[in-house]
């Protein structure tokens, strides 16, 4: 009996050994074939084009394709989820945003854990949100934009990104703080909410900057406020909600890159590296300063930390406004 428990030992050790090892080796090896970057949005919203700034450069610099893949829907949780039951081998990423930290409360269902089944790897930047209406709304300010609000209750209508993303929270968190009426109305992702509201078919979002900034440039449409404590670099002549009508408003969106759970370390302190090496490039700063966004990269550890605390968070705010997306 002893020797069979002495003979079970040595090979359970072979195999454990030879299992890091196979790791350690596929994590040398890394990348040795395309990788794909999920971005859980239709294509030209903040999130896609952020994920395609640092997939063009992760291609120049492994010379392996990066391909960004768009899985639109659920207020980003079906792309989220695709990346969740993934193999763990660093070629599948999502690109996640504070959408996912709201969606794990908000939604009454969702089939993933996000502070448990990712890996995250850094966050990108940080963009500020800004109340952006359609060029044709008689209100030329954040306080008048309220007035008109007030006065036609339930008339004026506010596209988002999807139920449960940071642009419906905040929209919520607005119409809670100024007492008006504004429906709300989802899309796949903020491309297809920004022409509507181009077109007139809603009259306000709660845009990411670096999604509207070109439209509000063009005069298209017009930047009432900023959500951040801040304002945004990208539009300094804009004047934030806690200056005006909301003391202490203070949201934003971060944008960063995720693996799923029980990817090797090694090959997350590679992506690491390699991003956060990206995004403090003059190159890229400098594209992502002109669209709006604050560059970050930061570390795997304080990128994990940011995540649980977040959903805490919006967790407790989620319950103070009721807000359940089935």
């Amino acid at each position: 009996m002893r020797v069979l428990r002495t003979i079970l030992a040595a090979a359970v050790g072979v195999i454990v050994g030879a299992t890091v090892v196979a790791a350690q080796d596929g994590a040398a090896s890394y990348p040795n074939r395309p990788i794909k970057i999920i971005v859980p949005f239709a294509a030209g919203g903040t999130t896609d084009v952020l994920a395609r700034i640092v997939g063009q450069a992760l291609t120049a610099k492994w010379g392996q394709p990066v391909i960004i893949e768009n899985r639109a829907g659920a207020g980003a949780t079906i792309g989220a989820d695709m990346v969740a039951k993934s193999p763990p081998d660093g070629y599948t990423l999502l690109m996640g945003a504070t959408h996912h930290s709201i969606a794990q409360s908000a939604y009454s269902r969702v089939p993933y854990d996000f502070g448990r089944d990712f890996s995250p790897v850094t966050v990108i930047a940080l963009v500020p949100n800004m109340v952006v209406v359609n060029a044709k709304v008689p209100a030329r300010t954040i306080e008048e934009f309220i007035t008109l609000a007030k006065q036609k209750p339930g008339s004026l209508n506010y596209g988002t990104a999807g139920a449960g993303t940071a642009h419906h929270l905040i929209g919520e968190m607005f119409k809670l703080k100024t007492g008006t009426d504004i429906v709300h109305v989802p899309y796949r992702g903020s491309a297809p909410a920004l022409a509507d509201l181009m077109g007139g078919q809603v009259q306000v979002m709660f845009d990411t900057v670096t999604s509207g900034l070109p439209q509000v440039r063009d005069g298209m449409t017009r930047a009432l406020a900023v959500t951040t404590a801040r304002r945004s670099s990208a539009l300094p002549d804009v004047p934030t909600l806690a200056e005006g009508p909301i003391p202490g408003f203070d949201v934003g969106t971060w944008f960063g890159l995720l693996a799923p759970a029980d990817t090797a370390p090694s090959i997350v302190e590679k992506l690491n590296h390699q991003v956060v090496e990206i995004v403090n490039s003059p190159e890229a700063r400098a594209r992502m300063l002109e669209l709006g966004a604050e560059p970050v990269g930061n570390s795997s550890v304080g990128m994990a930390a940011q995540i649980r605390k977040e959903i805490e968070t919006f967790g407790a705010l989620t319950k103070q406004l009721q807000l359940v997306v089935d």
